[in-house]
């Protein structure tokens, strides 16, 4: 089924009115050999498809770090990618590139055989896909960045950008890496103010945004949790601020620690709770189970989550 053409997908989106609806978000699997999580994943996507979802987003880490980097295991992704009924959106995470040193790859190269593969056309993966809007189609300064999508469902904005896990390569000992961190940092604020720029002007009703890493440290009695060094300037000094002056919900929706939590733990530069951002992380590793997104932004909160329990996880219901 071809996809919805981008002009028709953005133009539907101006002046709508937000209809309830849901979507599913996974992300941090699977983990190990394909013998023995391949069919515990393959379950997992059985269940999203019964669902019917319209779109589901994968937030990164596609295999675990250690696994090579190979064309072959790249291509076993897509396939499973290609098993969702509905559209399939993906973000990439650290194990999906950056960490393929481990294993004797070279990680520049490996995340642009990632843009070639999963990131070649201005649509998403899946068997239903939907257009999206690439931010190396719509600003030339960025155009590495195929990676970095924008879509509309009911009158709500999408956008996924491009952060990994632990601290987005910062202080990465590979200069190439540090400075592939500096330009996905530009990339990422640019793509974020022109997303929430683009959800003011024709009205969006929620933003919902997707990443790879947890950006944050953990929060304690005694103080709230911290956005880490390396995320200070996509998250810092870009998402908050415009989060905060939306007027709108907006949901961040991340992997990486691979522990299902739903929260609103961002704070603005005076410590105040920013009260109309949510955050959702999902499951990962052996936890391999999804999340049912329940948007409304006409309800209070505008936010609902429902684990997709998968039976043939390693972790049932941890």
């Amino acid at each position: 089924m071809r996809p919805l053409a981008a002009g028709l997908l953005l133009a539907a989106a101006t002046g709508a009115a937000a209809a309830p609806f849901f979507f599913v978000a996974l992300g941090d699997m699977p983990y190990g050999a394909e013998a023995m999580t391949g069919p515990a994943y393959r379950r997992l996507i059985e269940q999203i498809n019964a669902e019917q979802p319209p779109f589901a987003v994968h937030v990164g880490d596609f295999k675990e770090g250690y696994t090579p980097c190979t064309d072959e295991v790249y291509q076993r992704q897509f396939d499973h990618f290609q098993r969702f009924d509905g559209a399939l959106v993906f973000t990439p995470g650290d194990n999906d590139w950056s960490d393929c040193g481990r294993t004797g790859a070279d990680p520049i190269e490996r995340l642009f055989a990632l843009r070639d593969r999963f990131f070649a056309q201005a649509w998403s993966l899946g068997r239903r896909p939907i257009a999206v809007e690439r931010q190396a189609d719509v600003m030339p300064a960025f155009e590495r960045m195929r990676e970095n999508l924008r879509w509309w469902h009911e009158g709500v904005l999408f956008a996924t950008f491009h952060t990994v896990g632990p601290d987005n390569n910062a202080a990465h000992a590979m200069p190439a890496l540090r400075s592939d961190a500096g330009e996905r940092d530009a990339a990422n604020a640019a793509w974020l103010r022109a997303t929430f720029a683009l959800a003011q002007q024709r009205g969006a009703q929620a933003i919902v945004l997707a990443t790879q890493a947890d950006v944050l440290h953990g929060a304690d009695a005694r103080r709230p949790a911290r956005v880490r060094r390396g995320f200070e300037a996509t998250i810092t000094r870009t998402l908050l601020p415009l989060a905060e002056d939306a007027g709108r919900p907006v949901l961040l929706v991340h992997g990486d620690s691979h522990r299902y939590l739903t929260d609103q733990p961002f704070v603005n530069r005076r410590g105040a709770p920013i009260a109309n951002l949510w955050r959702l992380q999902v499951f990962g590793e052996s936890r391999m189970h999804a999340v049912k997104v329940q948007v409304n932004a006409q309800a209070d909160p505008p936010f609902a989550f429902t684990p997709i329990w998968n039976p043939m996880s390693p972790d049932p219901r941890r």
